[in-house]
């Protein structure tokens, strides 16, 4: 049995979602830097506060962090921390991605079933993703090294199995990605923040966005599709 890192038939495999992720990348890059040239009425952060207050959320505090694309909600503290970009700009692609990410602050505080899931299963996937590299090549060495194939064989399929808690925290991320996206949208007309083209940009920025983690999931699903047939195969032989 013999595995290495540099498998064309890997590349076979995953191709269509390095594809997807590539021009996913290149949509987020062009439709954020088309949304800053659109004007807003409030600052990421304004609107923020604003959307935040009016659903009750005066307790959620918001910050001001370094980098670009760094803005996310840690329900944990409470906090929306925004980007330097975001926050400041008054900007159609500075409230689209600061009113999502309150609408994840307003899952939150409404104890969102789906969200309160995702959260749940951020531990199974931690320990997935690094159980997989220990017991995959762990696997492989014992396979090529100490001549025990069967026992390789148990370890990488453990791997993989561990590894598809990763799979299924993606899937079960997407609605409440999807979600935050919608109530970004909605609250953004409601309130009047974006007028007809900062709307047209902003439904670009969170659809780009949404993009990746579907291009995200669909490489994890053919990685594990690809290490199976590999597995397998390797088995049969």
């Amino acid at each position: 049995m013999f595995f290495h890192l540099f498998d064309p038939m890997y590349f076979v495999f995953v191709a269509p979602a390095l594809l997807l992720m590539l021009f996913a990348q290149f949509w987020v890059k062009r439709a954020y830097a088309v949304g800053m040239q659109i004007p807003a009425r409030l600052s990421g952060a304004a609107a923020a506060r604003y959307i935040l207050d009016e659903a009750g959320c005066q307790d959620v505090a918001i910050e001001e962090v370094p980098g670009t694309l760094s803005d996310h909600y840690d329900p944990r503290s409470r906090v929306l921390r925004l980007s330097s970009d975001i926050y400041r700009s008054r900007t159609a692609t500075a409230v689209g991605i600061a009113a999502h990410e309150s609408g994840h602050a307003l899952q939150h505080a409404h104890n969102w079933m789906p969200l309160i899931i995702r959260n749940a299963a951020v531990p199974a996937a931690t320990f997935g993703g690094a159980a997989f590299s220990v017991l995959f090549f762990g696997g492989v060495i014992i396979s090529m090294f100490f001549r025990n194939p069967h026992l390789g064989i148990n370890l990488m399929l453990l791997g993989v199995l561990l590894y598809c808690g990763v799979l299924v925290f993606q899937l079960i991320n997407l609605p409440v990605e999807f979600d935050a996206s919608a109530r970004a949208k909605r609250i953004l007309a409601h309130y009047q923040i974006v007028d007809g083209d900062g709307a047209v940009a902003v439904n670009r920025v969170l659809n780009a966005a949404a993009l990746t983690y579907v291009a995200a999931m669909l490489l994890t699903l053919l990685e594990i599709a690809y290490y199976l047939f590999r597995i397998l195969g390797s088995q049969r032989n």
